[in-house]
C-alpha cells in the first residue's frame, strides 16, 4: 500500500499540517515583537503583559474548549481555530493602539487552546485507530513549524521592515496549511469497528473507561463536564511544569549566552538553535522510546536528564557547559508533551481539554514568568527555575498511571 492511498499515512499529514501550522503562527507573531513593541511604542512591561495576555486566553478559555470539543468535535473544531489563527495574525498587523493589541493577543490564546485540544485529540484518535504511536512526531512537526517561521521571519526582515506583508505571506502559507489538512483528518475521534468499551463495563484505575480515545463516550450535548480526578491533575502539573520548561528555553537561552555566560554576539543564537535542534531530533525517535520503554519511563528519565543537565550546566558556567545543558534540556523535556497528551486523551476529552489548557497555558505564560524571576535577580536564578520546572515533571510522572492500551503499544519502525 503507498503511503497516498494508505489511511494512517493519509491522517498523518493532515494532523501533521495542523500541528505545523500552530508552530507557526506562534513563531510568526513571536519573531516580530520586536517591530510590533516600536510600531505601538511599547514599554518593557507592557511587551510582558502583551505576552502575558495570550496565556491568560489561553488559561481562561479550557470551559469554552470543552463545551466546543463536545458540541463540533475534534475535525471542526481544529478546522475553524486553524482558520481563526491565520487571520487573528492579520489583526495584530493592523492593531492601531495597545489596547487592541492585548484583545488581540488573548483572543489568540482563546483559539490556541482551541487548535491545541483538537489536533492532539486528532493525533491520540489516530494512534488508536491504526494501532501506531505517532504523538511524538507530530510534536516534532509542531517545532519544525517554529523553526520555518523563524527562517520567513529573517528573509522578510531582510526584504522589508513591514509587519503587515510578513504576516500576509504566513496566511498564505496557513491557509495551504489548512487545505491539506482538511483532506485527511478523522470524521470521528472513535476508532473505526471497535466496540465502545462502555458497553462492556471496562474501566481504568481512577473510574474513566479505558481504552477511550479523545471523543469517545456519550453523543455531543448530553455530556456535563466532570470533577477533574487525581490523574488528570497530576497530568496537568506535569504539562505545566514542562511547557513552562520548553517555553523558556525558547525564549531566554540566546540571552543567558550573551548576557550570563558572556558568549559572543554570534554564538549567542546558537542557543535556541541547540534546544530546538535537540527537540526535532528527539521527537523524531521517541515515538520507538515510547514502544521500546512505555511513555512513563520516557518522562521520568527524560525530564531528569534535562534537569540535571541544565542545573549542572548553571553551575558550571561558561559558553560549552550551556550548550551542553541546553542540549540535555531540549533531549529530555522534548518527549514530555506528547506523552502526557496520549494519557490524557485515554481519561475522555474533558480531561484532554484541561490538560491541553494548562500546557497552553504553561508555553505561553513561562517565558514572561521567567522574565519576572530574572527582573527580580538574574537570569541565572531566571534559568534555575526552568531546570527546576523540568525536575517537577519527573516528580509528578511517578504520580501518573502511565498504562497503555494495547492498540498503541506497539511503535512505528520508521519515521513518518
Amino acid at each position: 500500500m503507498t503511503r497516498l492511498h494508505d489511511p494512517f499515512r493519509r491522517g498523518q499529514l493532515a494532523i501533521a499540517a495542523l500541528f505545523l501550522s500552530l508552530g507557526f503562527q506562534y513563531a510568526t507573531w513571536a519573531a516580530r515583537i520586536p517591530a510590533i513593541k516600536a510600531d505601538l511604542d511599547l514599554s518593557a512591561a507592557e511587551v510582558g503583559v502583551l505576552l502575558m495576555a495570550a496565556g491568560v486566553g489561553a488559561a481562561v478559555s479550557f470551559p469554552a474548549v470543552a463545551w466546543l470539543m463536545r458540541r463540533m468535535g475534534s475535525r471542526r473544531l481544529a478546522l475553524l481555530s486553524q482558520l481563526g489563527l491565520a487571520l487573528l495574525l492579520l489583526a495584530l498587523a493592523a492593531a492601531p493602539n495597545y489596547p487592541v493589541a492585548l484583545l488581540v493577543m488573548c483572543a489568540d490564546g482563546v483559539l490556541v487552546g482551541c487548535l491545541n485540544v483538537a489536533m492532539n485529540a486528532q493525533g491520540a484518535a489516530l494512534e488508536t485507530r491504526h494501532e501506531r504511536n505517532t504523538m511524538a512526531r507530530l510534536h516534532a512537526v509542531f517545532s519544525a513549524g517554529s523553526l520555518l517561521a523563524a527562517l520567513l521571519a529573517s528573509g522578510m526582515t531582510a526584504a522589508t521592515g513591514s509587519v503587515a506583508a510578513h504576516f500576509g505571506v504566513a496566511v498564505v502559507l496557513l491557509a495551504a496549511l489548512g487545505v491539506t489538512a482538511r483532506t485527511g483528518l478523522l470524521d470521528e475521534d472513535a476508532p473505526a469497528d471497535r466496540p465502545d468499551p462502555a458497553d462492556d463495563g471496562v474501566t481504568a484505575d481512577d473510574g474513566a473507561p479505558a481504552d477511550v480515545p479523545a471523543d469517545a463516550g456519550p453523543k455531543p450535548g448530553r455530556r456535563r463536564w466532570t470533577v477533574p480526578s487525581r490523574l488528570t491533575l497530576w497530568m496537568c502539573c506535569a504539562m505545566v511544569f514542562g511547557t513552562v520548561a520548553e517555553g523558556a528555553m525558547n525564549d531566554w537561552s540566546a540571552l543567558y549566552l550573551k548576557d550570563i555566560a558572556e558568549a559572543s554576539a554570534e554564538l549567542a543564537p546558537l542557543g535556541i538553535a541547540v534546544v530546538s535542534g535537540m527537540m526535532v531530533v528527539a521527537r523524531l525517535f521517541a515515538d520507538g522510546w515510547r514502544g521500546r520503554w512505555g511513555d512513563g519511563r520516557v518522562v521520568l528519565l527524560g525530564s531528569a536528564v534535562a534537569a540535571a543537565g541544565l542545573a549542572l550546566a548553571l553551575v558550571s558556567g561558561g559558553v560549552a557547559p550551556a550548550l551542553a545543558g541546553f542540549a540535555c534540556m531540549g533531549l529530555g523535556i522534548a518527549a514530555v508533551t506528547p506523552c502526557v497528551y496520549a494519557a490524557a486523551a485515554r481519561q475522555g476529552s474533558d480531561a484532554l481539554t484541561l490538560v491541553a489548557a494548562m500546557g497552553t497555558t504553561g508555553l505561553l505564560a513561562g517565558p514572561p514568568l521567567i522574565g519576572f524571576i530574572a527582573g527580580a535577580s538574574n537570569l541565572a536564578w531566571g534559568m534555575g527555575a526552568v531546570a527546576a520546572s523540568a525536575g517537577a515533571v519527573a516528580l509528578c510522572s511517578t504520580r501518573i498511571s502511565w498504562t497503555e492500551p494495547a492498540s498503541v503499544a506497539q511503535s512505528e519502525a520508521t519515521p513518518a
